[in-house]
């Protein structure tokens, strides 16, 4: 005979709740934790992330696992050129593999950011060399925490430049900042002594500027650079 007083206790204990899920999040756990690393993207908030995920939720699953398969290949086939440092993903990079380009001349920028948008402009036909940063002692940031000593090399050592070429101009195009200009200061110091051509990237007015809306750093740059007509 079946044991009425079990049935009798559950039913008077009322229906059992969900069990709460880790976080106490609603979210199914994929969910939550989609939202979770795309919340780890910088300027996406809480908010922005789950718009993302129900964007996700709600597209094609090609649409979807494509983008899973971009970020795959990003993290398993993207690298630094071995030469200058640029993302690559082949090495060297493509432009330092271009025999085209002028490999005397050596640009360079604090991010490969910075090489992408001024290889925009199609003006410069040199080659680049990335430092991965600039030197702010504040932060700990130090002359061995960027690519310096690889610059440095390619310097001294024509068989480390692209082609094998001699470097014969070295151009500073960090951006106009406390921590920029000091790096500028101390790549100036050490390109310097040994015997190749310094240059920086011309500052001051851009184009269709006004002077009644600059500012003083800008004018003051306007001034220091200015050229004959």
């Amino acid at each position: 005979m079946p044991d009425l007083s079990a049935n009798q206790d559950s039913r008077n204990r009322g229906p059992r709740s969900a069990a709460p899920r880790p976080g106490g999040s609603a979210y199914p756990g994929p969910v939550e934790r989609l939202i979770v690393e795309l919340g780890r993207l910088p300027g996406i908030g809480r908010r922005s992330a789950e718009r993302l995920a129900f964007h996700l939720l709600k597209a094609s699953t090609d649409e979807a696992m494509g983008l899973a398969r971009a970020v795959e290949d990003l993290k398993k086939t993207v690298r630094h050129c071995s030469v200058c440092y640029n993302l690559t993903d082949e090495d060297p990079c493509v432009i330092c593999a271009d025999a085209r380009r002028d490999r005397s001349k050596v640009l360079v920028v604090e991010q490969p950011r910075d090489l992408i948008a001024i290889e925009q402009t199609g003006m410069y036909k040199g080659l680049y060399h990335v430092l991965m940063g600039r030197l702010s002692p504040l932060d700990g940031v130090e002359p061995d925490d960027l690519t310096i000593s690889a610059l440095l090399a390619r310097i001294t050592d024509p068989t480390k430049n692209a082609g094998g070429e001699a470097v014969g101009e070295v151009i500073l195009g960090l951006n106009p900042t406390l921590e920029g200009d000091g790096t500028a200061m101390y790549l100036h110091d050490e390109l310097a002594s040994r015997g190749v051509g310094v240059t920086r990237l011309a500052r001051g007015l851009p184009a269709g500027g006004s002077l009644e809306f600059a500012n003083k750093a800008v004018l003051a740059d306007a001034i220091e650079g200015r050229q004959r007509m």
